[in-house]
Parts: C-alpha cells; structure tokens; sequence
C-alpha cells in the first residue's frame, strides 16, 4: 500500500512539473516560481501535504542541484577555470563586501547578536548555483560573454563556503578554537586536492571514463559524480563544488558525449530539486518576518546586481552582458537554506528560519525574473537602446555638412558594446 501510494504521490509530482514547464514554455518563461509554487502547496502547511514520497524528493533534490553543477562544469576546461579565478578574484572580494554585510547588519539591528549576524551574512552573500545554472540554460546563456564571469563569482562563493562552513558549524557548537581550525583545515585540503587533481589530471580522467558504449559512459560518470561530491560533503566541502570540478576534469569527447546523455536526468532532478524546497517551507511561517525579508531582499537584490555589472565590466563585457550578470547572480537558494538550517538546529534564533526561508523564497522566484529583464530594462532606462548602426550627427558648416566628432564616438562606443555583449 505504501509503494503505490509512493507511485501515486512521486507520478503525479513529474506529470504535474511537466504541464507546468509546458505552460512556461509557452509563455517563454523560467519555471522556477511555477515549480517553488507547487512544492509551496503540497508542502508542510499547504493545501495538500505529501507523505509517502517526501524522502525520495528529497534525495532527488541533492542530485538535482549535483547535476546542475556538473554540467556547468562540462562547459569549460581546468585553464578556463584556473584562468578565470586568478582574474576574477577581487569580484569574490567585492561579492563578500557588497552581499555580506547588509545580511549582518539587518542581524544586528534586529538584535540576534554577533553569531546570528555571522549565519545571516552568509545567508545573503551566497547565489544560488542550482537556480543560476537552470536558468541559464532556459535563457541559452551558457556561451555568453558574461557567463564565465558568472561562473567565476559562483565557484568563488562555492569554495569560501569551504571556509566559512567550519567557521559556522565551529560557532554555533561553540567548539574550542583548535577544533575548530582542524575542522577549517581538513576543508581547504580537500578543496584544494581535488582543484589539483581536476586541473592536472584531467585528460587522465576522461581516458578513465571514455567508452564507445552511451550506457557505460553515463554510468561511470554519474557514479564518479556522485562519489565525489559525497566524499566533498563529508569532509565539510560542498557537494556542488566537488560535481562542479569532476565536470571540469572530464573534457573532448568524454564531455560532449556525458552533457549529451545528462541533460534528461539534470532537468527530471532540477525541477524535483526546486518543488522539494517549496515542500518544506511551512506559508504560515513567512506573513511575520515578511517586511523585513522583503526590505532585505531588495538591498540584496541591487547589490547582486551592482557585483554582476563589476564583474563583467572589469572583464571587459559590453553593457549589455554587465546588467545580464548583474541580473543572472539576484538568486539566492540551497546554500542559504543550509546555513539558515544549522542556525535553527543550533537553537541561535528562532526567527532566523523563517526570515531566512521568506528572503530565500522571494529572491528564488525573483532571480529568473531579473535574469531575464534586468538588461532590457536598464537598456531602457538609460537610453541605450538605439541601434548600433544608427548614424551620428550632421552639423552644417562653412564647408557643408560635417559629423559630429563626439556623435561618432559615441557610435563608435555603441557598436563595440553591442559586440561585447
């Protein structure tokens, strides 16, 4: 009775997010707010809660976002990655101070205290991976100019969370200072050998899981995939980072033939991953503390922004592509849910749950509108909107008619943006 039930809940689940990404289609829309929607009104509190196929969706939901990062990573190669680290760096450091801080004052201000101001800075700094990843590729963004800068901003907050997780865990257990940096060290190790192995073995790797078969190939990637991230996650690094840097590894053929054979299962196990987090937010939780993850969700939201346009501006992307970053990096998401989650457990402050799931819940629905209309709307607003051939102005002059020098730069500019973009 129990296994048909299960059949029942978990089938009506994928019919349900079918129809509902069809309707999206049509409306040439992000499905995320649909998916987060329906996971909100079968969910503890809604209008018809699930019960037999809860821990099935919730183990669909980590292999969902690990698919995600996986296929990011098949996008670039191990000197992509090395590369845009080493000059996207000071982004990561204008990331932390523009993201960070408004989530530890709003702390403060609402009086929770310096560990509570640490938990909610970390729940305001970090994008959402799995969201930003499945929106880009609903967009067909992933061979963007701005996407590398986006990705690099990402795996930057994917590894600091290799440093900040200790730090909080250590915190909240209130652990002595040598536990607690033991902790922190055994992460970075980690972080740091399978970022070596990914960049200098990788062609070993792809020979390992190369075959002619589809069938071995994606056993023995996804098997691969799914035993790094949990060793990553065991040893207090995130399962993302470590599905992200296998799909690094993994290269030619190897990675052509996997993103060919993944991208069914990424998209069954993205949308299981954003219904599951709309099952566990309880509506009758968010009405008290839903002005100021409002208010926190705007600041947040512009200063998301302002990160993206920094980014790709310093990487020398037209205008276009710096409001599409900026607008890309507005989600927030697992991470955030994760750290917010260790904060309750702990017993620090029993409103920073909701504020959390409120603020995450706004901004989960708000990014894939941001990612999509932030650029069109700014390009409005500030009157960059004309086409790139338009001609500059003619003045009249002694000698007839002459371009305006200024014009023509202007449309000179112009042009090269639309390029750039």
């Amino acid at each position: 009775m129990h296994s048909a039930l299960f059949l029942i809940e978990f089938g009506a689940i994928i019919l349900g997010l079918g129809l509902l990404g069809r309707f999206a289609g049509r409306l040439r829309f992000s499905p995320i707010p649909l998916y987060l929607l329906a996971g909100l009104a079968f969910g503890e509190g809604g209008l018809l809660p699930l019960g037999a196929s809860q821990e099935f969706v919730a183990i669909g939901a980590e292999i969902g976002v690990i698919l995600l990062l996986l296929m990011l990573g098949l996008e670039y190669t191990a000197s992509d990655l090395v590369s845009n680290l080493k000059t996207q760096y000071p982004a990561g450091l204008v990331d932390f101070t523009l993201n960070a801080v408004p989530g530890a004052v709003a702390a403060l201000l609402l009086g929770w205290g310096p560990v509570a101001a640490v938990v909610l800075a970390g729940v305001t700094w970090i994008s959402s991976s799995g969201v930003i990843a499945k929106v880009m590729g609903d967009l067909g963004r992933i061979g963007n100019r701005e996407t590398p800068v986006i990705l690099s901003i990402l795996v930057l907050e994917d590894l600091a969370m290799a440093v900040y997780l200790p730090i909080v865990t250590a915190l909240l257990a209130g652990v002595s200072l040598a536990a607690g940096s033991l902790t922190l060290a055994i992460a970075l190790g980690v972080a740091g050998a399978v970022l070596f192995v990914a960049v200098r073995y990788g062609r070993v790797i792809s020979r390992f899981v190369s075959s002619d078969d589809p069938e071995k190939l994606l056993l023995v990637v996804l098997g691969l995939t799914l035993l790094v991230a949990g060793i990553a996650q065991q040893l207090q690094v995130s399962a993302a980072v470590g599905a992200f840097l296998v799909g690094i590894a993994l290269s030619g053929e190897v990675a052509e033939g996997a993103h060919t054979l993944l991208s069914p299962l990424r998209d069954l196990f993205a949308a299981v991953f954003f219904v599951f987090f709309g099952l566990h937010t309880d509506p009758a939780s968010i009405p008290p503390v839903i002005l100021p993850a409002l208010a926190l969700a705007v600041v947040t939201a512009c200063t998301k922004v302002a990160t993206g346009y920094w980014a790709a501006k310093r990487a020398g992307v037209g205008v276009k592509g710096r409001w599409r970053a900026g607008g890309t990096l507005v989600a927030r998401g697992e991470f955030s849910i994760v750290i917010a989650g260790l904060a309750v457990t702990a017993g620090i402050e029993p409103a920073l749950g909701p504020l959390a799931t409120a603020y995450v819940l706004i901004l989960v629905v708000i990014g894939p509108l941001t990612a999509r209309y932030t650029e069109p709307l700014a390009t409005r607003l500030t009157g960059r909107g004309k086409p790139a051939g338009t001609a500059p102005a003619v003045r009249q002059t002694p000698d007839g008619p002459a371009r305006d020098a200024d014009a023509e730069r202007e449309v000179l500019s112009e042009r090269d943006a639309v390029d750039r973009a």
